[in-house]
């Protein structure tokens, strides 16, 4: 019922297009509508955190138009190898720009086109460094007189206050200086950097969230606000229980590699082909690991006999369970563990990762139709709706792929002005 709630009084205050068919549930369950169908959102984004933040609303139905610079576009486009096949796009922009139209505006030239474009829009979404926007015109202080029902969010590396919010701010830069870094890599080697933008993921979803929550409130007030999202706070806001051991009772903190501070065993171990990770976060678990690997004294050892206690008597336990792990294969000892309590599982090469039964079994994996490559392969949104839809419905842009549609549609320009802004360098 959230759906009736949240779009029915919305679209008096800018959202356009959205319904809702029916009261009933049934109904709704049969149309499975997109949540945020008719919900346009004006993504000035480039890089990560900013077009992952616009692609998780783009699956959930929202109309994105991606703005790009005319010939250059989003500085993802040329990050590679690899590029798709007969495309000067490269892989890693197809990770995080679906469901996005691409429309080439000039911003240092063409604001009036952006102006125009905030009218129709209900959320606008940027990531330049603080200050950048309002020297163009483009600022939140500007765009709320022309368009007073627009949210519009900011994602920046530092904020902007403090004495770092004129910092440029990259994924690896806020991890380092956010703790993660610090506590990552293993136990007596040097820090180690995720293998994936994982400060820039989490803040695309924090900002995901922050716009929902501000059209929410924008049904109660009919006004929009600016939201700031940034990846150091983000960074740090996800430190969890690390930043609670210091915080409150003055614990600094290490790097563990695998393992778990305070939970015991909670790792990697190594087998005869690779290794595999398995945790037993109660003493129950723990029997039953004993059991099936055949030392079930073991469980009733006095050093081991419940987590605190294996928590103390870490090396000891871990050196018995990594000489019995070391015997057979990861494949053998998943089909010992396939149906244990505990939770259990082998690290994973991309090839087993998306060989593996069960991401098949659920069609994670999309294989979309591509203008140049003949095919493009993407992973689908995680998150299923019982009552709504949620998915791809086309595949990232090329550059400047819907310039004319968009400006000629939704903001009525002719063929003159098509060719005024053309001639101006404005557009693409």
């Amino acid at each position: 019922m959230l759906l009736k709630y949240f779009l029915r009084p919305v679209v008096r205050h800018g959202i356009r297009g959205a319904h809702y068919s029916s009261s009933s549930t049934a109904a709704v369950a049969a149309d499975k509508q997109f949540p945020l169908e008719g919900v346009r959102i004006l993504d000035l984004t480039r890089i990560v955190a900013g077009p992952y933040c616009t692609m998780v609303l783009g699956d959930l139905g929202a109309e994105v138009y991606k703005i790009e610079r005319p010939f250059e576009g989003d500085e993802s486009r040329k990050w590679g190898p690899p590029f798709m096949r007969n495309s000067k796009d490269s892989v890693y922009f197809m990770a995080a720009n679906r469901n996005k139209k691409s429309v080439c505006v000039n911003l240092k030239t063409g604001r009036e086109v952006i102006y125009e474009l905030a009218k129709k829009c209900d959320v606008l979404v940027e990531n330049y460094v603080p200050g950048k926007l309002d020297a163009l015109g483009l600022g939140y202080g500007t765009l709320k007189t022309i368009a007073p029902s627009l949210v519009y969010c900011s994602i920046t590396g530092f904020g902007s206050e403090g004495p770092y919010k004129s910092k440029p701010g990259y994924d690896v830069i806020a991890a380092s200086m956010g703790g993660l870094l610090h506590i990552t890599g293993s136990e007596n080697g040097p820090p180690a950097k995720v293998g994936i933008a994982i400060t820039d993921i989490a803040t695309g979803l924090y900002a995901h969230g922050a716009i929902l929550a501000a059209l929410l409130q924008r049904h109660r007030t009919g006004r929009g606000q600016k939201i700031d999202v940034n990846l150091f706070s983000t960074q740090v806001a996800c430190l969890i229980n690390v930043a609670s051991n210091y915080l409150n009772a003055g614990k600094e903190a290490k790097r563990w590699g695998t393992a778990h501070e305070s939970i015991v065993p909670y790792e990697a171990f190594e087998t005869q082909t690779g290794f595999i990770t398995l945790g037993c976060g109660s003493d129950a678990q723990f029997v039953a690991l004993c059991r099936l690997l055949g030392v079930e004294e073991l469980a009733q050892d006095v050093r081991f006999r419940n987590n605190r206690t294996r928590v103390t008597h870490r090396k000891e336990l871990i050196g018995i369970l990594s000489e019995i792990l070391k015997q057979k294969s990861s494949s053998e000892w998943m089909d010992i563990f396939a149906d244990a309590s505990f939770p259990v599982g082998p690290i994973n090469s991309m090839k087993e990762v998306f060989e593996d039964r069960h991401v098949q079994a659920i069609g994670l994996v999309k294989t979309l139709p591509h203008p140049t490559a003949e095919q493009v392969k993407l992973v689908g949104p995680p998150v299923v709706y019982g009552e709504a839809r949620n998915e791809i419905t086309s595949i990232p842009p090329q550059l400047g792929q819907h310039t004319d549609e968009v400006l000629r549609t939704l903001l009525g320009y002719g063929d003159a002005e098509m060719e005024r802004l053309r001639v101006a360098k404005i557009v693409q």
